[in-house]
C-alpha cells in the first residue's frame, strides 16, 4: 500500500502582508538576530515565540569552537520557554537569520533544522497545541506553517516509547 503525506503553507512576498500580530513577532526575530553569537559562521538567527498568554520569549543561536556543542535559536528559544512558562503553550514562533557571511543573502525563508523540528514537535506535544511558525530572512518572503510538527512527519515522540 502506497501512501502520501502533504501539508499546506501560506507564501508572502514579503512581512507588510502579513497581519499586525505577525508582522511584530517577526520584526522581533529579525532585530534578535542581532545578539546571536555566531562568530564561525557568520549566520546569525534569531527566534521570538507568543505565548497564549501574550507574553513572549527569544532566542538565538550560539555557537562554539567545539561545533558540535552549539545549540540553534530555537531550542535555546524552547529551553527558555520551559522555565519561564512552566507547559504554556506557545501560540506562534518567528525564526529569522541574517548571514553575514561573503556567501548569499537573507532574504528568503530558511527553516528549521532536524533537531529543531524533532524538538518543537515534541513542545506541540507537551502543550497539546499546535505552534504557528513564520519563517523569513531580514527581508523578502515569508513562509507560514500551521504547525511545526508538520515539518517532521513519522516524529519520535512519547507514543514511540511506549
Amino acid at each position: 500500500m502506497k501512501k502520501q503525506h502533504s501539508f499546506g503553507f501560506e507564501i508572502y512576498n514579503d512581512i507588510s502582508e502579513l497581519n499586525k500580530e505577525d508582522a511584530s513577532l517577526m520584526e522581533e526575530a529579525r532585530k534578535t538576530t542581532q545578539k546571536a553569537y555566531a562568530p564561525y559562521s557568520n549566520f546569525l538567527v534569531g527566534a521570538a515565540a507568543l505565548f497564549n498568554n501574550g507574553q513572549k520569549v527569544f532566542g538565538t543561536n550560539q555557537e562554539n569552537a567545539s561545533y558540535p556543542v552549539g545549540i540553534c535559536a530555537e531550542r535555546v528559544l524552547l529551553a527558555s520557554a520551559s522555565m519561564l512558562q512552566t507547559d504554556e503553550p506557545i501560540k506562534t514562533m518567528a525564526i529569522s537569520y541574517n548571514n553575514l557571511s561573503r556567501v548569499g543573502g537573507s532574504d528568503r525563508p530558511i527553516s528549521p533544522c532536524g533537531m529543531c523540528r524533532q524538538s518543537l514537535a515534541e513542545y506541540e506535544e507537551r502543550t497539546s497545541q499546535s505552534m504557528r511558525l513564520i519563517l523569513s530572512g531580514m527581508e523578502g518572503k515569508v513562509i507560514v506553517i500551521e504547525s511545526a510538527s508538520q515539518l517532521l512527519p513519522f516524529s519520535f515522540g512519547s507514543e514511540s516509547m511506549k
